[in-house]
């Protein structure tokens, strides 16, 4: 019988857990190559035997995404698997559409078919769009666990950019487990706010191996989704961060929509900055294509650590969590909000500074305006950050991203942290969701 060709076109991700559930093993499969893109690096690279499996002795090789419709071609391609997140229905439908010129079938695998089964309760946290706040909602609920007793396990969407035969099974409970990893920037930005309250992290490329390590641990699951993806593992709860400053894109990024369709829970974050027509446009949203989901209000208030006043009438650089900035398209994050709520002089536009490989992401992104995405998915990018960083020149450098930067980079320059928290507003709370389902205790209203 001749095997199916398959091309598998991811971001290091999604991707390879598709490749795990769905055709590693199989006879009737044969995955040619995957291909890369969004991250930087990632390509070149290969998905090695010892987690491909005895039929790939030779690994598959991961290509560049551009050399799609040549790959198709010269390796007789049957089918197109589309396997990476955030992104526009448009883009994935020219990503098909080259596919389907080039001679293959296009693929899209279901949620259904790609879900591994716990034996403990599971809570997923997903989103429409990476920067939503799914980072702080995590953060509340599994914090809303602890409290009741449980052990909480983060599971984390895979980031697997360095060795891949080192991360099939990744478990972080200290700093010191991210420096033994050489964990990115991007890597602690998601791993270590969890660490700093308490929860043991796991991540990695297979999840199976992954889920049976962390049910040994815990009493509840925590998935912690990365981009909009779909959860990992199937979810007791799911629930779904929507963006009233981007209103609209739950219905145009993939796999967004299907998240806030799937949703038990949708949190509507940030309406404390968000202007009413966007809030009103989400909520509409819901109504109408979840309409049996509960509703919960969030704000999402920054808080500068240190002394606030030191802000006013200085020459501000802020640096954002690069993603978030990037395909995420937003166009400010808790900097910018602290420099202008606190009286900044300027922000110090760090675009004429750029250097390497930031210089780079500013070409590719020109929706990014004065402030900095914090990229770093290797050490030449950290070396890039950090020669920008020096070359602005700023007064005051203000961090929003999730994880203190001057951990990794020496900035030589005065610096102070602004981080996001969860507050909800009104009535249904996230502990009302988690109580329902019988994860937490019933939180006692006083009379």
């Amino acid at each position: 019988m001749a095997r199916t060709r398959v091309l598998i076109a991811g971001a290091a991700g999604r991707d390879f857990h598709n490749f795990n559930l769905v055709y590693r093993g199989r006879q009737e499969y044969e995955v040619v190559a995957f291909t890369a893109t969004q991250i930087p690096n990632i390509d070149g690279r290969v998905y090695p035997t010892e987690l491909s499996g005895d039929l790939y002795p030779d690994g598959i090789p991961i290509r560049p995404e551009d050399e799609l419709t040549a790959l198709i071609r010269d390796q007789r391609i049957d089918e197109v698997v589309f396997a990476y997140s955030d992104v526009t229905h448009e883009h994935v439908m020219h990503i098909a559409s080259q596919a389907l010129a080039a001679g293959a079938s296009f693929r899209l695998l279901s949620p259904h078919d790609t879900t591994l089964t716990s034996s403990k309760p599971v809570v997923a946290v997903c989103a429409v769009r990476t920067g939503s706040g799914k980072s702080q909602t995590t953060r509340h609920i599994a914090a809303l666990l602890r409290e009741s007793g449980k052990r909480v396990a983060v599971l984390r969407h895979p980031m697997p950019y360095g060795d891949l035969t080192k991360q099939v099974v990744q478990r972080f409970e200290r700093y010191e487990d991210l420096e033994a990893a050489d964990a990115t920037i991007e890597e602690r930005e998601e791993y270590e706010p969890h660490l700093a309250e308490g929860n043991l992290v796991f991540a990695g490329i297979d999840y199976a191996a992954i889920l049976d390590q962390a049910e040994r641990e815990a009493d509840v699951i925590l998935w912690d989704g990365g981009n909009n993806d779909t959860p990992f593992i199937k979810p007791n709860v799911h629930v779904v961060v929507v963006d009233p400053h981007r209103a609209g894109h739950e219905l145009r990024y993939h796999p967004g929509e299907t998240n806030l369709r799937m949703a038990h829970v949708c949190v509507v974050n940030k309406v404390d900055s968000a202007d009413q027509e966007g809030i009103d446009a989400v909520l509409v949203s819901i109504r109408t294509h979840n309409p049996g989901a509960k509703v919960v209000l969030a704000a999402s208030p920054f808080v500068v650590e240190g002394d606030a006043n030191e802000i006013a009438g200085k020459r501000v650089l802020a640096i954002e969590d690069g993603p978030t900035l990037t395909h995420g398209e937003m166009t400010f994050g808790a900097a910018v909000l602290a420099a202008k709520a606190n009286g900044a002089a300027e922000l110090v536009d760090p675009r004429p500074h750029a250097v390497g490989s930031i210089r780079a992401t500013f070409d590719e992104y020109p929706h990014v305006g004065a402030l900095l995405p914090a990229m770093g998915y290797g050490q030449k990018q950290r070396e890039d950050l950090c020669e920008t960083i020096k070359k602005a020149d700023p007064d005051l450098v203000l961090i929003g991203t999730p994880i203190d930067l001057r951990r990794l980079i020496d900035f030589d320059r005065p610096a102070m942290r602004v981080t996001y928290r969860l507050q909800e507003v009104g009535e249904p709370t996230l502990a009302d969701v988690l109580a329902e389902h019988g994860l937490i205790e019933p939180v006692a209203v006083a009379s």
